[in-house]
């Protein structure tokens, strides 16, 4: 603290009362100027160099439009995406269970982060110039007003991010009884477990979108010709919910060894039912103890208040007469 308080003086002293705010301008620049040229180079691989030659002779006017604009985006791409292709796929997984499925949504998150952040720092800087020509605000305080925004910025699509998928994972625990239910019911009827999916989809829509989602995308991807037992497994990965991940075993189970799937399904609809009024009871269970905290703060203050308030009253009055 002492180092930054002669620092401080130095600078006042020697480039004015706006001396500090000069100095932290120009590290910022030589910071920028430093790392721009990193950012902006980039190598052109030849074997893509390739490619993009073959490509853009072998198809028309319009498709060589629509490369040019991936190409852009593309460039763009090399520092709005992890360089480690499995932080990559990390990312890309969360952004899928946070339901952003679109092939840019890595690169719109990142590019997010950076736009917040700079925006909010920038903001940050303003007010320290509002406050330092106003009156005195020393390093410390300057360096809190442009750092923390910068910070709450870069990590505001960081906490919305994750509280969208807290939301779909809760939104699909609760709808999961029901559609395997529903499942249940048609595989019965008579339906395939393709059909059966297709129609639990389109009920559950109105009530659990989000689960609706991902039958959707199940039913898509087999129609599509993928196989049905990898499918199964990617909405596993791609919920991120164990109960989903269950399902997904004893459907593959099943499938494996050619068991029916109307009992699976029987089966594993009576467990999450199960598990559904447990977990309404093991809430409800924890109610009391996280109402006692409430209790205690706004009902014991008024009851203490009430009883001893006035014997305290007597006890004053009693006192004040005394001494007169």
């Amino acid at each position: 603290m002492e180092l930054l308080q002669k620092a401080n003086a130095f600078l006042v002293e020697n480039l004015g009362e706006f001396g500090p705010l000069y100095a932290i301008g120009g590290l910022g620049l030589l910071l920028i100027i430093f790392t721009l040229p990193a950012l902006i180079r980039k190598r052109i691989d030849p074997l893509d160099k390739l490619k993009k030659s073959q490509i853009e002779s072998s198809t028309s006017e319009i498709s060589g439009k629509r490369l040019r604009s991936q190409s852009k985006l593309d460039k763009y791409a090399e520092f709005l995406e992890p360089k480690s292709a499995e932080e990559l796929g990390e990312t890309r997984m969360r952004m899928m269970r946070a339901g952003y499925r679109t092939k840019n949504a890595v690169q719109m998150y990142h590019f997010t982060q950076l736009i917040l952040g700079l925006g909010l720092m920038a903001v940050g800087l303003a007010v320290v110039i509002f406050k330092s020509s106003t009156g005195g605000l020393s390093v410390p305080g300057m360096a809190m007003w442009i750092i923390l925004p910068g910070l709450a910025g870069y990590y505001f699509p960081v906490y919305w991010v994750e509280r969208r998928i807290q939301t779909r994972q809760e939104e699909i625990v609760n709808g999961f009884p029901d559609s395997l239910d529903m499942m249940l019911v048609c595989v019965e009827a008579g339906q395939s477990l393709d059909q059966s999916i297709l129609r639990v989809a389109k009920e559950v829509r109105a009530g659990y979108p989000a689960l609706a989602e991902e039958y959707d995308i199940v039913s898509q991807e087999v129609k599509a010709g993928k196989d049905r037992v990898t499918v199964l497994k990617d909405m596993g990965e791609r919920c991120g919910v164990p109960d989903v991940a269950s399902f997904v075993t004893v459907l593959v189970q099943s499938a494996t060894f050619g068991t029916s799937i109307s009992e699976a399904l029987r089966v594993y609809a009576d467990e999450m039912r199960d598990k559904r009024v447990m977990r309404a009871e093991e809430k409800a269970n924890v109610l009391p103890t996280k109402l006692t905290l409430g209790t205690m703060m706004f009902t014991v203050p008024p009851l203490l208040i009430i009883l001893i308030g006035p014997s305290i009253y007597d006890i004053y009055i009693t006192l004040t007469r005394a001494k007169f």
